[in-house]
């Protein structure tokens, strides 16, 4: 019997202001220890948390992007539990009533699977509400010891956490890096996630189809989007061998290390009533009034999914293509870049070469979109002359390639210095094709038998006699009248 595989996450995005979220400390990356935490984030004995208005509005910018209701009154609690990294003795977060309810997001699902097609699906948000970050333990380079280091404490954070609506490592994944986008799309977030700033706790359980929702197990802090993959499927595999021997799961909070590709137990896992959650008393409700939203949402970029909606419209391109192309911010632009230069006209090529050779490039090459060599404008030059029939499309690709090592400042200039261009001339290709029936007898008689393959033998020999410079197209006509006249 198949088991159902159950998945929900819950994120944590560090919002990019310039101090923390109840104190004016600088939340900068990279300082020395202890230098970025100041009495509030200390807990020194009378001093008082204030609400930073910034990190108000990063929640409002995300609830407005997923269509959540954006709560007129929430309330900050007081989440206690007693660790090292947290001197007051509790988290100030928000519980019972958040600041962003509800909301989902639209994902686009790689199956894996050759010649399948990738499939939408729609995940559901139950909350996403303020808090503080903890400061950070750290167990190496202390003789035996734990040193603290207090900087991190009062970073503000927006904890996301979805419905239960995944049911497989991959969709969860394809949702981490919807959301990773989606919070860098509209500033909110830088998505670092080496830094810490984007990072996943994942909730797996497993139960037979048509079952309850089996217990649950929380993998801690996955910071990479492999180590996500890895560790739910690592878990979901352990789960159901525990229980196919007849053993029980527990719930816990478990933590995967990457080096042994397995989760280990941190903890048994609290709940809410163990946290001993009440009011703040030192924050008053957080009002949010109609106004301030609508301020804030003047000031929004067009969002992921209007723009999908937009390419899809005024440029004719499929829902595939729209998906891709608005992964990320900088890639939209980088489209809408390219098309300005090349025209609308040429909206479905500059589209597959970006998410063709120029992702296949960056891919090799480690490097994000706004690092390539070859500039949106550079592209768009490239484009048009395969368009005007200049080059050709396998011709373009060895332009794109001396591009990329900067072995020309545009398209024309690499196509004059290689000698590239390609040949319409009727009739050289003419006197070119005649040459390559000649030379070849055998497979004028296999094709003249039946055999379409000796068709394209012979093509092949024409673009090899001009270095695939003739047009191909011209080739293909002339050469099947010379063969059928």
């Amino acid at each position: 019997m198949t088991w159902e595989i159950v998945i929900g996450l819950e994120t944590h995005a560090q919002l990019r202001t310039n101090s923390k979220i109840f104190s004016g400390a600088s939340i900068a990356f990279g300082a020395t220890p202890n230098v970025q935490a100041c009495a509030v984030d200390l807990a020194l004995p009378g001093v008082l948390p204030v609400l930073n208005k910034a990190a108000v509005e990063c929640a409002i910018r995300f609830g407005l992007a997923i269509g959540a209701e954006i709560a007129p009154r929430s309330v900050f609690a007081r989440k206690n539990y007693f660790y090292p990294d947290l001197p007051k003795g509790y988290q100030i977060s928000q519980f019972e009533l958040p600041v962003v309810k509800g909301g989902e997001l639209t994902i686009l699902v790689a199956t894996g699977k050759p010649g399948t097609q990738a499939y939408e699906k729609t995940v559901h948000l139950t909350r996403a509400h303020l808090e503080e970050d903890a400061g950070k333990s750290l167990h190496e380079d202390f003789h035996g010891k734990t040193g603290i280091d207090l900087n991190r404490a009062g970073t503000p954070l927006l904890e996301i956490v979805t419905e239960p609506d995944m049911c497989s490592a991959a969709e969860a994944v394809a949702y981490a890096k919807a959301l990773h986008a989606l919070v860098r799309w509209v500033g909110i977030c830088d998505g670092n996630m080496q830094e810490g700033s984007f990072r996943c706790d994942a909730n797996v359980s497993v139960r037979r189809p048509g079952e309850p929702l089996g217990t649950r197990r929380e993998i801690k802090n996955l910071n990479s989007f492999r180590f996500l993959q890895q560790a739910i499927e690592y878990e979901v595999k352990w789960q159901i061998e525990t229980l196919e021997d007849g053993g029980s799961i527990h719930q816990a909070t478990v933590l995967f290390d990457p080096a042994t590709g397995q989760t280990r137990s941190m903890r048994s896992k609290e709940d809410a009533q163990d946290y001993r959650y009440f009011p703040d008393p030192d924050l008053l409700p957080l009002e949010i009034a109609p106004t301030w939203i609508a301020s804030v949402k003047t000031a929004m970029p067009e969002l992921p999914g209007e723009m999908r909606a937009r390419f899809e419209r005024d440029y004719g391109l499929s829902a595939y293509d729209a998906v891709a192309l608005t992964a990320s911010r900088e890639i939209a632009q980088y489209f809408e870049d390219c098309l300005a230069a090349a025209g609308k006209a040429n909206s479905k090529t500059c589209a597959n070469w970006i998410m063709g050779d120029l992702a296949a490039r960056l891919n090799k090459d480690g490097r994000e979109i706004g690092e390539a060599p070859v500039s949106a404008t550079q592209l768009a030059g490239l484009v048009l002359r395969i368009a005007d029939n200049t080059i050709s499309n396998k011709l373009g690709k060895d332009v794109f390639d001396a591009l990329w090592n900067g072995e020309g400042s545009n398209a024309d200039a690499v196509i004059e210095a290689k000698g590239l261009k390609q040949i319409t001339d009727s009739g050289a290709i003419e006197k070119l094709i005649d040459e390559v029936l000649a030379a070849n007898p055998k497979s004028v008689e296999e094709f003249r038998a039946g055999k379409e393959k000796a068709f394209n033998a012979l093509v092949g020999q024409a673009m090899k006699a001009t270095k695939g410079k003739a047009n191909p197209q011209q080739v293909n006509e002339l050469l099947r009248k010379k063969l059928t006249g």
